[in-house]
């Protein structure tokens, strides 16, 4: 059995990108974790295209790749070997194992799909944590409003002279 790449869930993750509103990971990276060539990769798909429909997968359009590699998230146009990728979501992933049939393809698809769960925890982790910020800011924004208000009118240089404090002898 061959070995397997390095399947720390950071390494996974760093391929997923948000695009279309969708977290997908590019056939390009795909290919690499499943230790396939991209076009054999992308050949098994076509082979295959009644089992992903469009929230399965998508080929990116032109403007869509400019962006990541203006972002930086692909290097250059050149990696993606002169093709448009495919971008696949959490379930066309897990359709690709349905396709590709070996031992690394079923173990890597696994890892993935668990990286996707973690991924959407920790998304609701801070989501809910957003919501409790807004909820204490809506419920103490006055009594900060008053306090800022006053920390302004102290703050703020007051050019008339300020009488002294303490004790005066006469």
């Amino acid at each position: 059995m061959s070995k397997l790449p390095a399947l720390r869930e950071e390494t996974l993750a760093s391929f997923i990108y948000f695009i279309r509103g969708e977290k997908v990971m590019l056939d390009t990276d795909l290919a690499k974790l499943y230790m396939l060539e991209t076009r054999v990769l992308k050949q098994s798909v076509r082979r295959n295209l009644r089992r992903f429909p469009p929230d399965f997968m998508f080929e990116l359009r032109n403007d869509e790749i400019d962006i990541l590699v203006s972002q930086n998230v692909i290097p250059s146009k050149k990696v993606l070997g002169g093709s448009k990728p495919f971008a696949f979501t959490e379930q066309g992933i897990a359709m690709l194992s349905s396709i590709l049939n070996s031992n690394v393809a079923v173990q890597v698809n696994i890892e993935i799909l668990r990286t996707f769960v973690k991924l959407r925890q920790l998304l609701k982790i801070h989501k809910d944590l957003a919501d409790k910020m807004e909820k204490l800011e809506h419920k103490y924004d006055e009594q900060f409003r008053i306090i800022f208000t006053a920390l302004q009118q102290m703050t703020r240089e007051n050019n008339e002279p300020r009488p002294k404090i303490g004790f005066k002898q006469s």
